[in-house]
């Protein structure tokens, strides 16, 4: 099914950069916003270079079927960074597609926002949140949004909690948490066609043997690659050991904390 005009704002990034060819090859019109420069590649491409504000959002959101916002920090970082590029830049996309009229917005979420579950669990996203991070909390709070706006404004929000998005799996933990870039771009499609989904947080993983999480089955697409293919030694789990690895250690974030250098 072809789309119509989808807006993807952070495409110079890294999830950007994987979704460009395949959303430009399945919809009408691709308009693409980044603070960063990029270059038109095609016919049905549009480029904006543009730090998202409210004025500029609306403007580039004119006219789309639906956005799918991956603009953001995208790791750990200080919380003011944090609230500022995650959860006000989410709020003021979300606002940009109530003004617009733009009826669906797929959001970047992260498998972070669960990663103080242990490895021995298996997560579904009707669970109860448990970051393992500021950053994973601010996508907690990327998710009460766009919540906060299908069940206020009508919108269809689909929040992805996106595994590690890499070309190849590089390290034990990815036996559970790759995303290939195939699967990647399957999953948002999905998300940009799944029929009157309201509000919805699924998880984006390839079909690892080894998953910690449980997929929905709403969205509709099975996912294609494996992990283990890779031949990694399996050494990740172990009993305590958190899903989110070295990203639920206290120092991941003590050095990120004003005043905390030196403590933990």
């Amino acid at each position: 099914m072809l789309l119509g005009t989808i807006v993807l704002t952070g495409a110079a990034g890294r999830v950007g950069t994987a979704l460009r060819t395949p959303l430009r090859d399945a919809a009408a019109g691709l308009v693409l916003a980044d603070r960063a420069p990029l270059h038109v590649e095609a016919p049905n491409e549009t480029v904006h270079r543009t730090d998202l504000g409210l004025p500029d959002a609306v403007r580039i959101a004119e006219g789309a079927d639906a956005i799918v916002h991956l603009a953001g920090v995208p790791d750990e970082a200080p919380f003011p960074d944090l609230v500022e590029g995650n959860i006000l830049g989410t709020h003021r996309i979300l606002e940009a597609a109530r003004l617009a009229g733009v009826p669906r917005v797929v959001l970047a979420s992260s498998n972070r926002v669960t990663g103080c579950y242990p490895s021995t669990e298996s997560v579904s996203p009707a669970m109860p949140p448990r970051p393992d991070g500021m950053y994973g909390a601010s996508k907690v709070a990327v998710e009460a949004l766009g919540r906060l706006y299908a069940d206020k404004f009508g919108l269809d929000v689909v929040c992805l909690r996106i595994g590690s998005l890499e070309l190849h799996p590089s390290e034990p933990r990815h036996l559970a948490t790759w995303l290939s870039h195939r699967d990647c771009a399957g999953f948002v499609q999905a998300a940009l066609t799944v029929p009157s989904p309201g509000f919805l947080a699924a998880y984006a993983v390839s079909a690892n043997a080894r998953r910690f999480w449980e997929l929905d089955t709403r969205l509709g697409y099975e996912p294609l690659d494996d992990a283990a293919s890779y031949g990694l030694p399996d050494t990740f789990v172990a009993v305590g050991t958190p899903q989110g690895g070295g990203f639920a250690s206290a120092g991941f974030t003590l050095r990120h904390l004003p005043g905390a250098a030196g403590r933990g």
